[in-house]
């Protein structure tokens, strides 16, 4: 308030109030100290890692407030101290330091780094920090990796983390549904499942989809059994999920992973969110946006498409509950000096092999066509029962879900044609595994025509019919959310004249297939011949020095075999080169001997990267396998990287798999300088290749069993055929990452946990920022991804809740503009311009001369800003054009729009925080 006086002496009683309260003490406080101190940290040259950490404090404030010892790692555990952490690279060090407070936070989480990043490590750092608070922990993963696990829990000469002494229990996720027998050297019918204080559950995709696991005549799924079993009964378990594909197909696939973190009940994760709504409304939102996203053209889904599409609240929910880091997040966020190298991956190899050169043999399209004349009623005896007879099996076999029903007649169908995939697959395979099916699919023929024979004559044991067994399918089953089990059909209920001649031509024109597929010998393979060649020329015509290692990968454990009869002979004649071989069925082979396990064998195929011991049970040293054969119980969870070449004999329909393959080579720390994949592709052109595949796949109806927010009930195709072509396509040129095949966004993109992590350890090293005055800068150096010009940092006086819905961060927001006032990164992607800061800013503890002088010479030690209020103009006008253009775009979109929400007029609507010039480095 501002008083004027006319009259003399009539500001007298201003002058006594005035003296009166200074010299009452109390009212008052001496701030020159205060004052001094703030001018000094004004004007002095501050380090550019103490303006990224000032801009973290002011953006996660409210997370500093509500962490307390209770969330974040417990240092008096000497977990530092352990030998499993001290192996770790930084970013998986920080990855663990976030996974303790996600873990102690919200109860449960996902590990979703990219193939190749060390996720088993990442999660054995985590076990031993509960384990050393006397926690008890269960490992639940895949059969086929079971071994990979209990390495690392027993007192053995192979085990380089044996001075930890882990003791965590591994069981496989099949065991849920067991109670009888053992597994892992425990009774199954005596474990203690709701004991666990930590569940670890590997490859948690599997655990997708509530139905997907359902055994027939079963109550329970293993889904339901290790929630209620595991997770609800017994002590409170915490939940860590690890997967580097999270999300296959809809995003109900993370929603039902993450619903064993909160016991099923999303009322407690979603109090502990900010976003005001309920977990299952945010994934269905999220999954319309997705659908819409997928409708686009190819060339028009890309991640900021759906980016732009997703609600602010999905993105804090899976910051909230994800890690994910992906190879370009390392590359670019990390010191790879400290960290090591990936190696350069060269060029594909692609190759094209006729099946035989014979004339009497048709080629592959032939074949296919022979197929589709297949009916393969024999797994589909259902479909022949008398429409009176309908109902009495519909009662008994069909399945109610929460959504729908799932006939058993529909299951046929779509097991007609997995069964028909299976067979192309296996064609495409080898002639020898295509060979093995057709004889397999015959004698099921015949043992189906022999029942109906004896039924006929009326004979006791004819009177019912089994459903057929399927040829090697599980997987495609499972991913298929189809249930096994046998089905039990009455002759005297089928119309058995139009069964028996439909199986009758099936084995007919199977029986001449096979007489057909006999004529072709391993000689007449062209396929495997040209392989043999490769592999004898290998050690000739090497990648990297020396290094004659190959790991060739085939989806079927009878191509395997295959390949390792007719290699064998070749390399022991030939340079004396070990072989091996390792499926998910029988036990593993090698050269060198007997007594070899499974373990044994990756370890002696590669020694330096699996960094064990040799085999300490063997008198001499064994030597190494040079060449291993595998199927895809190997693709994920292993490391590999002796070995730079690894060979797909044949091509994967799902481009993830080829992606996770080149994975066991395509690692960190690498000891090889060049790495390269080799295809085998089938004999025709790729568009054709292609389109069969989409005339197979096309026959395949199967139902949406979960609740998500999708329009369509059923799999929508062509789209995501249509991208699968083009992943395909790329992989004969290049190898492309695994978050370049991924459908939609990646949970790479959204997660801030990194900075959070970032923040905690600078405020335990250094201390509180709390007291920093506003408007400081500091000076980082440009680069190739980093364009000269600032980043600000600010804050909207207005805190409106709703403006949320325009900025994740709000009411802070980061943008980063050029020189020229371009926006570079706008404030609705705040991980965009924290990523860069972090990568600029972070390592640089100290002011560096050679860019604070020339700046402070060209603003006369900031007197004169003019240039860059500019900028800070500009920035703050790019906030307000985008802001006003969502507008106007909700107008026109379904839901409540935006346009009367928290306006923006401009610069006065905001304070400057801090800010961080980047520039040339010029003396």
């Amino acid at each position: 308030m501002i008083t004027k006086f006319a009259e003399a002496g009539a500001d007298d009683r201003y002058r006594e109030l005035f003296a009166g309260l200074w010299n009452e003490r109390d009212r008052l406080a001496d701030v020159t100290e205060d004052l001094c101190r703030q001018l000094e940290q004004v004007y002095a040259e501050n380090s550019p890692a103490r303006i990224y950490h000032l801009m973290l404090s002011v953006i996660f404030r409210s997370f500093l407030e509500d962490i307390n010892e209770d969330v974040l790692p417990n240092e008096r555990t000497g977990f530092r101290d352990t030998k499993v952490w001290n192996t770790l690279y930084r970013f998986q060090q920080d990855a663990v330091l976030g996974l303790i407070n996600k873990l102690e936070t919200y109860n449960g989480c996902i590990l979703a780094d990219s193939v190749g990043l060390g996720k088993t490590f990442t999660a054995l750092a985590m076990i031993k920090y509960y384990e050393l608070r006397n926690r008890t922990v269960l490992v639940l993963c895949p059969k086929r990796l079971t071994d990979n696990w209990l390495t690392y829990n027993k007192n053995l000469t192979t085990n380089i983390l044996a001075e930890d002494r882990f003791r965590y229990d591994v069981l496989a996720h099949t065991d849920l549904l067991r109670t009888s027998g053992s597994s892992m050297g425990m009774p199954l019918d005596q474990v203690n499942w709701g004991a666990y204080d930590l569940v670890v559950i590997d490859e948690s995709h599997s655990f997708r989809n509530d139905e997907a696991t359902q055994e027939q005549g079963d109550e329970d799924t293993r889904y339901r059994a290790l929630l209620n079993r595991v997770i609800r009964a017994g002590v409170r378990t915490k939940v860590l999920m690890l997967s580097a594909t999270p999300v296959n197909n809809r995003f109900s696939d993370l929603r039902n992973q993450l619903a064993l973190a909160y016991e099923g009940d999303s009322r407690s994760l979603s109090e502990k969110l900010s976003t005001g709504q309920s977990v299952e409304e945010i994934f269905r939102q999220a999954q319309r946006a997705f659908n819409e996203w997928q409708e686009l053209a190819v060339d028009e889904r890309t991640p900021a498409a759906i980016l732009e599409r997703l609600d602010f609240a999905f993105f804090d929910l899976l910051d909230s509950v994800t890690i994910a880091r992906s190879r370009r997040h390392i590359t670019t966020h990390y010191d790879m000096e400290e960290i090591g190298r990936f190696p350069q991956r060269l060029k594909p190899l692609s190759y094209r092999c006729a099946l035989t050169a014979r004339d009497d043999v048709p080629g592959f399209n032939a074949i296919y066509d022979e197929l589709t004349k297949l009916t393969l009623a024999v797994y589909a005896p259902l479909t022949y029962v008398h429409p009176s007879r309908a109902a009495v099996y519909g009662e008994k076999y069909d399945t109610e879900t929460a959504t729908n029903t799932l006939r058993q007649q529909d299951r046929e169908t779509s097991i007609k044609a997995l069964m028909r995939v299976n067979l192309l697959k296996r064609l495409e395979s080898s002639v020898e595994a295509f060979r093995l099916t057709l004889g397999r699919l015959l004698a099921t023929h015949q043992q189906t025509l022999d029942a109906i024979a004896r039924f006929e004559r009326g004979e006791r044991d004819g009177g019912t019919l089994e459903s057929a067994p399927d040829i090697d399918t599980d997987e495609e089953i499972e991913e298929a959310g189809l249930e096994r089990g046998q089905v039990r059909v009455a002759f005297a209920d089928m119309d058995l004249v139009s069964y028996k001649r439909d199986i009758a031509a099936d084995a007919a024109l199977v029986e001449a297939l096979l007489d057909v597929m006999r004529r072709v010998t391993p000689g007449d393979d062209e396929k495997l011949q040209h392989l043999i060649r490769f592999v004898e020329n290998k050690p000739r015509a090497p990648i990297n020095e020396g290094n004659g290692k190959l790991l060739i990968f085939t989806a079927f454990a009878d191509t395997a075999e295959y390949l390792y009869r007719e290699l064998t002979p070749v390399l022991q004649r030939g340079d004396g080169r070990q072989i091996a071989l390792v499926t998910g069925g029988g036990g593993p082979k090698t050269t060198l001997g007997h007594g070899y396990d499974f373990n044994a064998i990756l370890t002696l195929f590669s020694p330096l990267s699996k960094r064990k011991a040799m085999i300490a049970r063997f008198n001499v040293e064994p030597r190494d396998i040079d060449i291993l054969i595998a199927t895809d119980c190997i693709s994920e969870g292993q490391n590999l990287q002796d070995c730079d070449m690894v060979v797909n004999y044949d091509i994967h329909w799902n481009p993830v798999r080829i992606i996770q393959r080149f994975g066991r080579v395509d690692r960190i720390g690498s000891q090889n300088d060049r790495i390269q994949l080799v295809s085998y592709w089938p004999d025709i052109d790729l568009d054709d290749y292609i389109n069969l595949k989409d005339r197979v796949e096309g026959r395949m109806v199967i139902a949406d069993l979960s609740a998500t927010g999708d329009d369509n009930p059923l799999t929508a195709r062509e789209n995501d055929m249509q991208y699968r072509r083009e992943q395909l396509r790329r992989l004969q040129e290049e190898v492309v990452d695994l978050d370049d095949v991924r459908q939609g966004v990646s949970i790479t993109d959204l997660g801030l946990n990194d900075f959070r992590m970032d923040l905690v350890s600078w405020v335990r090293e250094h201390g509180s920022l709390d007291d920093a005055p506003l408007g400081m800068h500091a000076i980082v150096p440009a680069s190739d991804k980093l364009p000269p010009g600032v980043i600000f940092c600010l804050r909207n006086l207005d805190a409106t809740p709703e403006l949320a819905q325009h900025n994740r961060l709000h009411p802070n927001y980061l943008v980063y503009v050029r020189e020229d006032g371009r926006a570079v990164v706008r404030h609705t992607d705040p991980k965009g311009a924290l990523d860069l800061l972090r990568g600029a800013a972070k390592s640089r503890t100290q002011p560096d001369p050679a860019l604070y002088t020339p700046f402070n010479r060209e603003t006369e030690d900031g007197r004169h800003m003019e240039r860059y209020s500019d900028l800070l103009n500009d920035a703050v006008r790019s906030m307000v054009e985008e802001k006003q253009g969502r507008d106007i775009d909700s107008l026109f979109a379904s839901g409540p729009t935006t346009a009367l929400i928290g306006e923006v007029a401009g610069l006065d609507d905001f304070e400057l925080i801090a800010f961080m010039v980047v520039r040339e480095s010029r003396k």
